[in-house]
């Protein structure tokens, strides 16, 4: 998919990169299309990763009002007149001003180099310079035709993006997805990556018909992509290429083939929820030694914006894990790991505000409930069989079940 200059008015989803510069210039705080400065200096690509926002880091721009496809790429968002517009992420105002063909307009610029733009506004309730954090009012709905409208768009270096490859238009739901945006100059490519996960992602129950491949036997000796070292999700090379599904046997594992990632910890925030927790929070002390869940090779290790420190193991069975908000990192990345190894201390870096380990399951970049496969009353693996689909759904059996299918 890619991008085109902008002929409406547009807008984008964001949340991590740093920003541009602390003062806006006069042509910045002008024109509603316009390149972000530094956006693909030290690179050609960046990632927004949206499976792991919490709920609260976000707003739909008019919950209560009807939204459709159009003009061109945007929204328009039908409601009463008067109603309160809110800003979609964190972000600062970069433009508040009345733009010929699009009437009051408010831009913002968020924290990973994306724009959101907002127009035919009766008013705006910022200023260029202003700070402010998703769900916050930045302007009043106009008229249009006798109806309060919106146009709501989404931008990326200037570029104008479509608004549906990052929201659920008719749930006024953000899709939980990461993405990867490459500059081609003349426009910005954008790759989905992994599976979206606004959808349940496991079901309990028999595995469904077809040939699984034992993922034990997959490949992760090979050599990682720069993208595979940069990225905290990342889908895994080759996983469904001999079959639609893997099988990962956890019944089968013995003491020394798993650790529970933080001996003696307690759950102080599960998975999903209302605010979409893409892991399990796990809490005991600080600087305790977090412990890697399963052999297998370092993917990731180094600072990732709200994780803080954090680790990525790509394991053999086909599962990757995730450790976050670490005081310190004891793994680098392309190294093997065993079971039970310690690879971090436990801290508060990132988004956190005690020291804790956020522990993660991925299979193929999406996220699953650790607690599907860990029993965290007891600190100890679940006798489980797992079925993973390419189209990203999982079936997860207990042992009895497993071994009779």
């Amino acid at each position: 998919m890619k991008t085109h200059p902008i002929t409406t008015l547009v807008l984008m989803v964001a949340l991590s990169l740093p920003m541009a510069a602390d003062n806006f210039t006069p042509a910045e705080q002008q024109q509603i299309s316009i390149a972000t400065p530094g956006l693909f200096d030290k690179s050609k690509s960046f990632t927004v990763d949206l499976s792991v926002l919490p709920q609260g880091d976000w707003s739909f721009p008019l919950p209560v009002g009807t939204a459709q496809k159009g003009p061109g790429l945007d929204l328009t968002i039908t409601t009463t007149p008067g109603d309160a517009v809110k800003a979609m992420f964190d972000g600062r105002v970069r433009l508040a001003r009345h733009v010929a063909g699009h009437g009051n307009t408010v831009v913002i610029r968020h924290g990973n180099g994306l724009e959101t733009v907002y127009a035919r506004l009766r008013g705006a309730t910022v200023k260029p310079g202003d700070r402010v954090e998703a769900g916050q009012t930045v302007g009043i709905v106009g008229e249009e035709g006798g109806k309060g409208v919106c146009r709501f768009g989404m931008m990326v270096n200037g570029f104008a993006v479509n608004v549906e490859t990052f929201v659920d238009v008719v749930r006024k739901r953000l899709r939980r997805q990461s993405y990867l945006f490459t500059d081609r100059g003349i426009a910005v490519d954008i790759a989905a990556l992994g599976n979206a996960s606004d959808e349940p992602d496991i079901t309990e129950g028999e595995p469904e018909p077809g040939a699984a491949v034992d993922a034990g036997t997959v490949d992760i000796d090979g050599e990682l992509t720069d993208y595979e070292r940069r990225v905290v999700s990342a889908p895994t090379k080759g996983l469904f290429d001999k079959s639609a599904t893997i099988t990962i046997n956890l019944h089968k594992y013995q003491d020394g083939d798993w650790a529970y990632p933080l001996p003696g910890a307690k759950v102080i925030s599960p998975y999903g929820g209302k605010r979409r927790h893409a892991g399990v929070d796990l809490k005991t002390k600080p600087n305790d030694e977090i412990l890697a869940a399963f052999p297998g090779r370092v993917r990731f290790s180094g600072n990732y914006y709200g994780y803080g420190r954090v680790v990525v193991v790509r394991h053999a069975n086909g599962m990757e894990t995730l450790y976050s908000h670490n005081s310190k990192n004891l793994v680098e990345v392309g190294e093997w790991v065993k079971a039970g190894q310690p690879i971090a201390l436990t801290g508060r870096t990132g988004r956190a505000t005690t020291e804790h380990l956020h522990f993660e399951v991925r299979i193929n970049g999406k996220t699953y409930d650790p607690a599907r496969f860990f029993d965290h009353k007891n600190r100890c693996l679940k006798k489980v069989k797992v079925v993973a689909h390419k189209s990203g759904k999982v079936t997860t059996t207990s042992a009895g079940q497993a071994s009779n299918s």
